[in-house]
């Protein structure tokens, strides 16, 4: 059993941040402690001192990314120490994706597409961060071999197939797709979700990215394949979902390939834990 504490016991006060009042967050599936401010425009994320370097590595990404003119957080303070590090970033202004009823997520769907895209032509030659298909691979390997994928993330079909065999028949496919990626690498996300996308309650406009631990080059499917398979739990039937992939898809400009989708969306389960 570790003896690292619990995102329970470190808060920002105690890793330096100011003595204001900080409610805990509880919401999202990350080992990290999340407060808000009272007042609620800003953010910290604290975590213990071994897992510093990847809360640096996100504070980097949130900072780079606000440079290239792309909505999001912005780095307010940064503390690390021997009790661990705190991310505090302002908050991005309105509502998760998740969170507005079907008709105004639909309203919002073709907005969601050009902010992707937009998102997805920032010029790669600036980017430097990356997560290509092999560093998810490797993540995923890590991930299988301690046992540690959790069942409910993956699809429905899958949860009771053994993790190995799902990574087997990932693995297979390594080399089409790292030739499909090559050719198609853009800056993504990395866990692009409805609880990601912020919106404009009021104009529906999309007012931000969040999460960026995970931002960097990549096939710019290992986005659109979380992002179109997280909506389909909101749309009400399987018609609606079609057409909203359409709909999607005619916004951002491009002929779905669901091969490609469907791969991105068997891996990316595997590589959490």
């Amino acid at each position: 059993m570790s003896d690292r504490p619990g995102p329970w016991t470190v808060s920002p006060v105690l890793l330096g941040v100011d003595d204001g009042d900080w409610l805990p967050v509880t919401s999202g599936e990350s080992g990290a402690a999340v407060f808000r401010s009272a007042d609620a425009t800003r953010y910290a994320k604290c975590v213990p001192a071994a897992d510093a370097a990847g809360l640096k590595a996100e504070r980097d990404r949130v900072a780079w990314l606000n440079d290239q003119g792309v909505p999001g957080p912005q780095v307010l303070d940064w503390h690390s120490g021997e009790a661990g590090a705190c991310l505090v970033t302002r908050a991005v202004s309105g509502i998760p994706a998740d969170q507005v009823s079907t008709d105004d997520l639909r309203g919002a769907w073709e907005r969601i597409a050009d902010a992707v895209r937009r998102l997805h032509e920032v010029p790669v030659s600036q980017c430097p961060f990356r997560r290509g298909l092999d560093a998810m691979v490797a993540v995923a390997r890590d991930v299988v071999a301690r046992g540690a994928v959790n069942p409910e993330f993956l699809p429905v079909e899958q949860q009771n197939t053994p993790a190995a065999e799902l990574l087997d028949r990932i693995t297979l496919q390594v080399p089409g797709r790292r030739e499909q990626e090559a050719a198609d690498t853009v800056v993504c996300h990395g866990d692009l979700c409805l609880p990601n996308i912020i919106l404009d309650p009021r104009t529906l406009d999309v007012s931000g990215f969040i999460d960026l631990g995970r931002l960097g080059l990549a096939d710019r499917y290992a986005d659109l394949a979380l992002l179109l398979a997280n909506a389909r739990e909101t749309w009400t039937d399987e018609e609606r979902g079609r057409a909203a992939d359409m709909a999607f898809a005619e916004k951002y400009g491009i002929d779905l390939d669901h091969d490609r989708l469907r791969f991105y969306l068997h891996l990316d389960p595997l590589t959490w834990g």
